[in-house]
């Protein structure tokens, strides 16, 4: 059975983005080390350190599926069909956008809320995990009791504002397990264990 495990990077106050949706401050650790780590997408590369490349090889090797918000479909304009971890998206949205889906994408729309989205891609990923990469599916995941764990790669810096990734829990406090801890360059890579309710 897969596993849904939200992984985001994150500044040390709290912020996985600018308030303009800017992530310059914080993905500078995908591309500070000698390692070379391809992705599905033939433009978009990483270089990492060696401790980070391992963390990355890892999550792209284990993952089944992805789950992201509208806003972030419209950020990257949907990854131009297909997301850079070479796995099919479930996009929840209150309504497709024009001129989706396109043929031969590997994103599905989800309309029909939260639960149906990991669903279907629990259903699509099998043993394997499903990423959820959005502060808002992270937050409707954690209060429906959908999560299972919760990677942050968190970065030296305080961005003082900017779009939480934890900001409008409903049914917080939430208990999760002790961290593991990795340390990397620039970036220390947690996983926490959601503890089951």
């Amino acid at each position: 059975m897969a596993t849904v495990i939200a992984d985001m990077t994150m500044s040390l106050d709290g912020f996985i983005a600018d308030p303009n949706d800017g992530v310059e401050q914080l993905f500078g650790w995908y591309d500070n080390g000698p390692v070379t780590i391809p992705t599905a997408d033939p433009g978009l590369t990483f270089h990492t350190s060696e401790v980070s490349a391992a963390r990355l090889h890892e999550m792209l090797a284990s993952a089944g599926a992805l789950i992201g918000g509208r806003r972030i479909f419209n950020i990257t304009n949907g990854w131009g069909g297909h997301h850079p971890m070479g796995v099919p998206a479930f996009i929840v949205t209150h309504s497709i956008p024009d001129g989706w889906p396109r043929d031969g994408d590997a994103l599905t729309f989800v309309t029909d809320g939260v639960a149906s989205a990991v669903a279907q891609a629990k259903a699509v990923a099998g043993d394997k995990v499903v990423a959820v990469a959005s502060a808002n599916i992270t937050q409707q995941c954690l209060d429906l009791g959908l999560l299972d764990g919760v990677s942050v790669n968190l970065i030296p810096v305080l961005l003082g504002q900017g779009i939480r990734f934890f900001d409008h829990l409903k049914t917080a406090p939430i208990q999760l397990e002790d961290p593991e801890v990795i340390e990397g360059t620039g970036v220390t890579h947690l996983y926490f264990r959601v503890k089951a309710r």
